[in-house]
């Protein structure tokens, strides 16, 4: 089959298209054609190397995949050929207390696909059959290659690690992105005023229309003091935090007594001063997320068919072009994800 594969470590050039087998099949498992894959900034972290995160090489990225079924293992009676699914990125063994209890990513055999097993930047990609859910009829492959990750990440952050209440106040940084764009529109559906930055009036402007009630231009405004004047000094009960070195300390200062910063990634750098007399002074929250439940999958899914969730598709671009959507990323230069399609 054709795909993209990180031959080695460095820039968008080490991506190359590459011909590999096609997967096999255990009897549990289903076989993907794929339709459309997002990018995300794990991508980026694989293929530049040294974050920690160690594939073996040649690999291939990309966790966002929707698809049709294209052949199943022996096990799977419920699952007709050229059914349209999505992908469930999280690998987890569904048996253990913490699967049992909804809790997949606290599995300690979890994995991503894309991340520790083949991805998507690929013709073919085979999952267990658990992971594989409806595409919803209304979406194309490309928006439904949207929705995974970005979105069960920002639910899991949203309603089940910061718990976000109505009347709520939440700033949420780099709100163009895959992940803050989704983001921005859970926390309008959970009830809060939302306050959203980005780097420039044209993202600016299109989260206003996902539904943002405030707006700061970080590259022309010091944020913190756009947040103390926008909520009279009171400050914010939730920061959605993603970006990592380049605001973390501002976010904190943001953050309102009692406050939860939540934190998903990092993609400006890992490295931060913390001062733990902040965080116990004013009775602050650190709260680390990362993904979700196959369930809060299945959640998010039917509030984008009843119309209430969107996925934010920026542009497509053959499978060919994964270096140059890659450098796209890497510039900031979308609003919500880039999507290849083989």
């Amino acid at each position: 089959m054709r795909a993209v594969a990180i031959q080695q470590h460095g820039g968008p050039e080490v991506l190359q298209v590459v011909e590999l087998p096609e997967p096999t099949l255990q009897a549990q498992d289903v076989l993907v054609r794929v339709k459309a894959v997002a990018l995300n900034h794990l991508d980026v972290w694989l293929r530049r190397g040294g974050t920690g995160l160690k594939p073996s090489l040649p690999h291939v990225p990309g966790s966002n995949v929707a698809g049709v079924v294209e052949r199943v293992g022996a096990e799977v009676k419920d699952l007709a050929l050229g059914t349209e699914v999505i992908v469930n990125p999280g690998l987890s063994c569904g048996h253990c207390e913490a699967c049992l209890m909804g809790e997949d990513p606290a599995c300690r055999g979890f994995r991503l696909v894309g991340e520790h097993v083949p991805g998507g930047y690929a013709e073919y990609v085979a999952v267990p059959r658990r992971n594989v859910v409806p595409k919803p009829a209304q979406l194309s492959f490309a928006q439904a290659a949207c929705l995974p990750l970005s979105f069960l990440t920002a639910w899991t952050m949203l309603a089940r690690r910061a718990q976000v209440k109505p009347g709520e106040w939440v700033l949420v940084q780099a709100a163009g992105s895959g992940v803050g764009s989704a983001a921005v529109q859970i926390c309008k559906l959970l009830g809060a005023t939302v306050i959203a930055t980005a780097s420039s009036a044209a993202k600016l402007d299109r989260i206003q229309q996902l539904g943002a009630d405030h707006l700061i231009n970080y590259s022309e405004q010091d944020f913190p003091t756009e947040v103390r004047r926008l909520t009279r000094r009171r400050m914010v009960d939730v920061v959605v935090e993603h970006t990592g070195a380049a605001t973390f300390e501002k976010s904190v200062a943001c953050l309102a007594g009692g406050g939860r910063l939540v934190l998903c990634g990092a993609t400006t750098g890992a490295e931060v001063n913390l001062d733990l007399r902040v965080f116990f002074a004013r009775r602050l929250s650190l709260l680390g997320s990362t993904l979700g439940s196959k369930g809060d999958l299945l959640h998010v899914l039917r509030l984008v068919e009843q119309g209430k969730l969107k996925p934010v598709l920026d542009r497509t671009l053959p499978l060919e072009e994964a270096a140059q959507a890659h450098h796209l990323l890497e510039q900031r230069a979308q609003f919500g994800h880039i999507v290849l399609t083989p």
